[in-house]
């Protein structure tokens, strides 16, 4: 692999539903070894959120009237880190819209809230975040050509199913062969 030029995959296709995966070596403090799950992508701009950024806060700490739960916060991106977002696999229990297959985003807060005091939900089919990652029109697609970011399909497993600290790797995986030997580069190849 040469280092000065960045990975490129073949036309990866940017939609609602993907995941972007942070290039080993992109510096970007917000995003450096990060997942994004897109949950919306249109000609105007792109939402997504961090799924492995996780923060010390719980829900009793926003919430307090929602106290023992097991449910944590994860920093979702740097925009607007006063809002607080659902990703879930519970639309029976609390709504939302399907983003990609078994992968819910938002919901009522109030059917939220009550399953989690009746205790009617599995914290492991839960994300909550605070913030959101966001693009303007054409700025993910030019971190694209610059080679920031690999492109893959949502994947409820990765998301619900994978602890905090193997996501990367495990996102990293799911792109194939082409791609695993990765998941083991340096951060900085520099030092190794």
């Amino acid at each position: 692999m040469d280092f000065l030029n960045p990975i490129k995959q073949n036309d990866p296709v940017l939609a609602t539903g993907k995941l972007l995966i942070a290039e080993p070596f992109l510096h970007d403090t917000n995003f450096a070894r990060s997942v994004v799950l897109l949950s919306e992508h249109t000609e105007q701009g792109t939402v997504g959120f961090i799924l492995n950024r996780p923060t010390t806060l719980s829900l009793e700490d926003l919430l307090p009237e929602l106290s023992n739960t097991n449910l944590n916060i994860y920093q979702g991106g740097p925009v607007q880190m006063d809002t607080l977002h659902m990703l879930h696999r519970l639309p029976e229990l609390i709504g939302g819209h399907e983003i990609s297959p078994g992968i819910y985003w938002g919901g009522s807060y109030d059917a939220l809230t009550d399953a989690v005091k009746h205790n009617l939900c599995d914290p492991a089919d839960l994300r909550l975040f605070i913030g959101y990652a966001g693009w303007n029109e054409g700025q993910l697609e030019k971190e694209l050509k610059d080679g920031s970011w690999l492109v893959t399909d949502g994947n409820p497993n990765i998301l619900f199913d994978t602890a905090i600290e193997e996501t990367w790797k495990k996102a990293i995986f799911s792109l194939g062969k082409d791609f695993s030997y990765l998941a083991n580069m340096p951060i900085n190849p520099l030092l190794n």
